[in-house]
Parts: C-alpha cells; structure tokens; sequence
C-alpha cells in the first residue's frame, strides 16, 4: 500500500509563487546537512491529496511513526516504519533513493517507483514532502514532526504552504496519536537491536 510519504513521480518542479515567503522553495538540493536534519524518527502529523491512489490510502492510516536512517556515500535511506492502518499495526523496512539534485526521494514498491519531493521549513522539527505540486488534479503535501503533537506555529506552516500550492484546509486529513498500536512492536524491535548489538560486540571481543 502507498505510505504517507510515498509519493507519485515528479519532474522538475517550478517555483509556484515567488512573491510568497510562505511558498515552498523547490529548487533546494539535498545535501549531507539536509540528510542529517531529516535523520531519526518522525511522526506522520497529516496530509491532504488528490491523486485518488494516495486519498484512499491515506484516509486508512490512523496513525504512523518511522525512523530514517540517511547514508551519505551511497545517496540512500534506511526507512523503519510503523503504521496503525485500520485497526492493525504494520511494519516496513526498506532503502530509499535520495536523488540530491531535484530534492526528491524514491521507494520502489510493488515494481512501481514512487517520488517525493522534500520540503524543509523553518523549523527544523518538521519536514514536508510534496506530489505534484505542478498538477491541480493530482498534487499532494504531507506534513511530519519530531513529536505527536505539534505547536499551533508548525501547523501553520504546513498550511501556509498548503494555501501556496492551491489547496485548503477542508482537504487535510489528520493522524491520531490515541489510535497507535505499534509502541508494543516498536519496543520489541529495541529489544532485538540491543541483543544483537550485546552479542556483536560480544564475538568481537572473544576474536
């Protein structure tokens, strides 16, 4: 199924309003500061879309945490994700393709490559990734913080550039903190890194 941030293919995007301090810039490369500033874990805060494919799935997910984990040298992304989707949770593990040029990022999933396009406002406890900004019918703008909960300022944000791109607040749909199943899975996941870890450093020191 498409994730949050899994996003339909992009070409080289316009700026969409010069004017506005508000509107996102989109001729930003990635850079090695960027991965680090986008490395860790996240919280899926809301969305809103238009391609019918990304509307559907979205409006499945309750609730949805993730951890990346950028590598420098090879342009790539470990991504760990967690997602509460109708009652039960679900759990990705794969690499994303940071393409630094065009500011995208890509996941193939089910032999179908799909492209987001990362914003980085202000505030460095959030990002955005955008779809389509270029086409009315099918753009799509997400929204992810370092926290479940955000600041009425970092909401804004995410609807000033929401505004700029020519969408509206009544196309936001929100996740729900309250209707998080995966904190069980995720602690087990912690558990099974640090015995691995423990028996690792442990066939290091016997060598």
């Amino acid at each position: 199924m498409a994730l949050p941030w899994a996003l339909a293919v992009l070409s080289l995007l316009p700026l969409l309003d010069a004017q506005s301090p508000a509107c996102p810039n989109f001729s930003v490369p990635i850079t090695n500061a960027s991965l680090d500033q986008i490395s860790g874990k996240w919280f899926y805060i809301a969305s809103a879309y238009r391609f019918p494919e990304y509307k559907k799935e979205a409006s499945k997910i309750h609730a949805s945490f993730f951890y990346f984990t950028p590598n420098h040298t090879e342009d790539t992304i470990l991504l760990r994700e967690y997602m509460t989707v109708e009652g039960k949770c679900i759990y990705n593990s794969t690499n994303m393709r940071v393409h630094r040029e065009n500011a995208t990022l890509t996941k193939n999933e089910n032999g179908t490559e799909h492209y987001g396009q990362l914003l980085l406002p202000k505030d460095p406890k959030t990002f955005m990734l955008a779809s389509f900004p270029e086409d009315k019918q099918n753009m799509g703008l997400s929204f992810f913080a370092d926290k479940p909960e955000v600041t009425p300022e970092q909401m804004e944000q995410f609807y000033d550039y929401l505004t700029c791109m020519g969408m509206d607040k009544s196309e936001v749909m929100y996740s729900d903190e309250k209707k998080n199943l995966c904190l069980p899975l995720e602690k087990q996941h912690d558990k099974e890194r640090r015995k691995e870890k423990e028996r690792s450093e442990t066939g290091t020191a016997l060598d």
